[in-house]
């Protein structure tokens, strides 16, 4: 009984202590001012953070839409939990092609690299997610060091990558304009699983239930999980939500990133199943 009331009083100190916490939050900051008009009007971001902490940890944020549409976002899952986090537009196709959309994905977080400490924000506590398309983009400029290095930034400075549902194979709306069906994988250049290598930073691959996910999404991330672990990784984590479909799995998964995120943050285990 003495455990539980200390748990309890536990309890009631940290959402005390949470309730002084007040944030703020920056709309429609330019990130990449120099890719022309349309970057112009696609490339803002919102940065969410809270005021008066110091060395806070930091989540950019990309949204999902397919690369062909979705707007910047905040997601609601991770706000008050004492992180920053930066909910980025970037261009979509037609308008723009796959190489500089993750283009912009890169400027987005090269940006935080530079500007966080001037909120108070760590630049070795800088985490990179995102749902869907989202994902997609967090896995490329993650895996693939040249899109940040384009910036100045060596993408193993990232301190852990969160891709939600994320295609590993070619995108099927990059296959669409190649007049390839979403039935018909190939993985090249624009694929992450063209990419796969050893990585110095966790990463969760998190997934929806296999029998409600969208185009074998499931069987991809398992897939590519697979041969992350085969090239020596140890920090790379396999969750699949049962049911939760495509749309639906942010929402548990959330919980678990910010868990990863503390423990990552306090140089403890990495949480166990």
């Amino acid at each position: 009984m003495k455990r539980i009331v200390n748990i309890l009083v536990f309890l009631s100190l940290v959402q005390a202590l949470s309730a002084q916490v007040t944030y703020k939050i920056e709309k429609d900051i330019p990130y990449h001012p120099d890719a022309g008009a349309y970057a112009a009007e696609r490339c803002v971001l919102d940065f969410y953070y809270p005021e008066g902490v110091k060395d806070f940890p930091t989540v950019v944020w990309f949204h999902g839409g397919g690369l062909t549409g979705g707007h910047k976002e905040i997601p609601s899952g991770l706000k008050e939990s004492g992180i920053g986090i930066i909910g980025v537009n970037y261009r979509l196709l037609p308008k723009a092609d796959v190489k500089e959309i993750t283009d912009d994905a890169a400027a987005a977080v090269a940006w935080a690299f530079r500007e966080v400490a001037s909120r108070g924000g760590c630049p070795d506590r800088i985490f990179v997610a995102g749902h869907s398309a989202g994902g997609y983009l967090t896995d490329m400029i993650v895996l693939d060091k040249k899109w940040l290095a384009a910036y100045g930034v060596d993408a193993d400075r990232i301190a852990g990558a969160f891709p939600y549902s994320a295609q590993k194979v070619t995108h099927f709306n990059v296959r669409k304009e190649m007049g390839i069906g979403p039935l018909q994988p190939i993985v090249d250049e624009t694929a992450p699983l063209f990419h796969v290598r050893e990585l110095p930073m966790p990463m969760l691959v998190l997934s929806g239930d296999r029998e409600m996910e969208m185009y074998g999404r499931y069987e991809e991330q398992a897939y590519f999980w697979r041969m992350m672990k085969l090239v020596g990784n140890e920090n790379v984590f396999l969750y699949e939500f049962d049911g939760y479909d495509h749309g639906s799995m942010p929402s548990p998964a959330h919980s678990v990133v910010k868990r990863y995120i503390k423990a990552i943050c306090e140089g403890k285990p990495l949480p166990s199943r």
